[in-house]
């Protein structure tokens, strides 16, 4: 049962920013009126004068010195005072993603300056202008440095955007707006009128809406009726009530005027939600994102505390799937994922909580459905992620045939003689060490492969089953554990060093272990064996029968 394995991660990529196009255009009494409807993202820079651009209902106010980043197809219109004339530089702006240079399984980050769907005002960004400026008078470089200097400054009008974008996610100008729309995301099944959000902000009910639409991109209305029908679509996957039921609990008087807005917002009738396969589907964390791919589904976008990626010779490697850092503000986030057009997130709460994002704000983007990560074992994540995608019959063909290697594998494992040693999985993090259960790697060592685990880990895995995760120990506590057999998986710092570890294999504690006295130690390499996904799950059985049987 020897496999050639290939490595289950590989990295991420940023886009590579471009200027597509730079032109100089002045509005005067000729020409007073300027259109934009680029394919692509466009800034405008205001080099000099006063005017104004309309997009659809709203007005932004311009000057010496403002800025103004509009999504790719957005149309504006801008018009100069007469008294003051209008000089703008317009930078149009593309990317390209990086396919030479990505190895298989890769995940591509989204451009947040030339990808995002809201529109970016700043006032007063002079430092962004003279740039633009200096990049529109170099606009036809003579020589190679000239052409160089032209890339840094276009790269420096980059990470301002970005900068200036980060600064406002992370202190929001306007926190009272913010606490309205948190309340219409907390109290969208209940009667909501705009005056009273409105109230909240402690705006005017006018103002308010061109703030709201400012701030989310949708009007208050379009905002309220896609959190009731995403919530509705919740309710309807997990096939809780009926539709009368339902209507009601998400703020509808009946059914009827739940069919009206559901009809409205996505062209079908509720009776007909989920009955096709989902295509844009977006994931909380790569294990949900393995379990996708494994059913023939890629993520359109995965939000992930890493870029590592499973990717196997077994499964096709993803194509388009975009990353999004976890870390991310909740508006950064939710931004990218509208801008996907995603139509379902599968997130768990414990992940949510985690990472500082919620349901109730998400939901604006898409239905969301919660799937617990620590309750259930990844046998039940699939089959329930399949329900949803209604790929039942795939889950289940792929578990049957998984069980049998299971069974192949427990022989092969049981007739080396293994079966009556004990084995230890113990975990050194920077911070603490861990003997592990009945998750990750001690999955296949104790479920698949039937293997003896400590007796203290024995009962709690009697007692929790899937649930069990680890334990936390001292190094004075190594002995209650250790077994015959210790496979010892090494985290490295912040800093990829892992001279944490060598504390422990130089204790007394360590080196009295009859394991590590009869060379019975086992060094893991943690990208292997750590990942805790059906995929992930099938390596780390084939890696364990070549351990224990020789055949590595």
């Amino acid at each position: 049962m020897k496999n050639i394995v290939e490595s289950e991660w590989a990295e991420s990529h940023f886009p590579l920013y471009m200027a597509d196009s730079i032109h100089s255009i002045y509005s005067t009494t000729n020409l007073p009126m300027y259109t934009f409807n680029d394919s692509l993202t466009v800034l405008i820079a205001v080099v000099g004068g006063k005017g104004n651009l309309m997009i659809d209902d709203q007005m932004y106010e311009l000057m010496e010195g403002s800025v103004i980043l509009l999504p790719a197809h957005t149309e504006a219109v801008l018009s100069a005072n007469l008294q003051h004339p209008l000089h703008v530089y317009k930078l149009v702006i593309n990317t390209r993603v990086q396919e030479g240079a990505l190895l298989t399984g890769a995940l591509i980050r989204k451009s947040e300056a030339a990808s995002n769907v809201i529109i970016q005002f700043f006032p007063y960004e002079p430092a962004i202008v003279a740039h633009v400026e200096e990049l529109y008078i170099h606009r036809l470089p003579d020589n190679e440095v000239r052409h160089v200097q032209n890339q840094i400054v276009f790269h420096q009008i980059i990470l301002r955007l970005l900068e200036g974008q980060e600064a406002k996610y992370v202190a929001s100008e306007q926190p009272s707006m913010e606490r309205s729309i948190t309340y219409l995301e907390n109290h969208y099944s209940d009667k909501i009128t705009r005056e009273h959000l409105a109230e909240i902000a402690g705006v005017s009910q006018s103002y308010y809406s061109i703030l709201f639409k400012e701030h989310t991109g949708f009007s208050p209305s379009e905002y309220l009726s896609r959190l009731r029908v995403h919530r509705a679509k919740e309710l309807l996957i997990s096939g809780s009530g009926t539709l009368r039921e339902i209507a009601q609990k998400v703020g509808y008087k009946d059914e009827f005027y739940l069919s009206r807005r559901f009809k409205q917002q996505t062209g079908a009738a509720p009776s007909g939600y989920n009955r096709g396969y989902f295509k844009r589907v977006a994931v909380l964390l790569t294990p949900y994102a393995s379990h996708l791919m494994l059913l023939g589904l890629e993520p359109a976008v995965i939000i992930s505390d890493s870029s590592e990626y499973v990717s196997t010779s077994g499964l096709h490697p993803p194509e388009t799937m975009m990353f999004i850092h976890a870390n991310s503000s909740a508006e950064q986030v939710k931004s990218l994922l509208l801008d996907s057009n995603i139509e379902l997130i599968i997130a768990a709460s414990q992940h949510l909580d985690q990472y500082g994002l919620n349901a109730e704000h998400l939901r604006a983007v898409a239905p969301i459905v919660e799937i617990s990560w620590m309750d259930i074992g990844w046998k039940e994540h699939l089959r329930i992620i399949a329900q949803i995608i209604q790929r039942r019959d795939r889950a289940e063909q792929w578990l049957a045939v998984f069980e049998e290697e299971e069974q192949a594998a427990r022989l092969m494992v049981q007739d080396n003689g293994v079966a009556n040693e004990i084995i230890t999985i113990l975990v050194i993090k920077p911070e603490a060490l861990f003997v592990y259960g009945a998750r990750n790697a001690g999955y296949v060592i104790y479920q698949s492969l039937g293997l003896q685990p400590p007796t203290r880990i024995k009962q709690q895995i009697e007692k929790l089953g899937d649930q069990f995760h680890s334990i936390s120990i001292e190094v004075s506590e190594l002995a209650d554990y250790a077994g015959d057999r210790i496979l010892v998986i090494v985290f490295p710092d912040v800093n990829g060093s892992t001279a944490h570890s060598e504390e422990i294999f130089k204790s007394n504690d360590w080196r009295k272990l009859s394991a590590v006295q009869q060379k019975g130690v086992h060094l893991l390499d943690r990208d292997e064996w750590i990942p805790y996904n059906p995929v992930s799950i099938r390596l780390q059985l084939q890696r364990a029968v070549s351990l224990f049987t020789g055949n590595q």
